[in-house]
């Protein structure tokens, strides 16, 4: 898919009928967005069950291996690791997600 045709598919809501299943297993397998990034992130949340730190994108094929059953469900403390893995000895400052009803 070239940038246009990701600019035209999200142009045209193509997700608005879809479940959240569909729309995370389409987005995690492609490579430009197409669709409002909160969106996507909605989609992958309620499809996995639990909040999805946005450094875990980085890695789209955990979060479909996790969804299609074939890893466990990540606990908060693997989050933690993995983002330790990523930014080396940095401070991991935590917030408590709100989500909007």
């Amino acid at each position: 898919m070239d940038k246009k045709q990701a600019v035209d598919m999200a142009n045209s809501k193509w997700w608005e009928d879809k479940t959240a299943k569909e729309i995370a297993e389409f987005q995690l397998v492609e490579n430009l967005l197409c669709m409002p990034f909160d969106v996507f992130h909605k989609a992958v949340e309620e499809w996995l069950g639990r909040p999805v730190w946005t450094h875990e994108f980085a890695s789209p094929e955990e979060l479909l291996a996790e969804g299609h059953g074939e890893n466990h469900t990540r606990s908060m403390e693997d989050v933690i690791k993995k983002a330790q893995e990523l930014i080396g000895d940095k401070p991991i400052i935590i917030v408590e997600h709100q989500p909007n009803n």
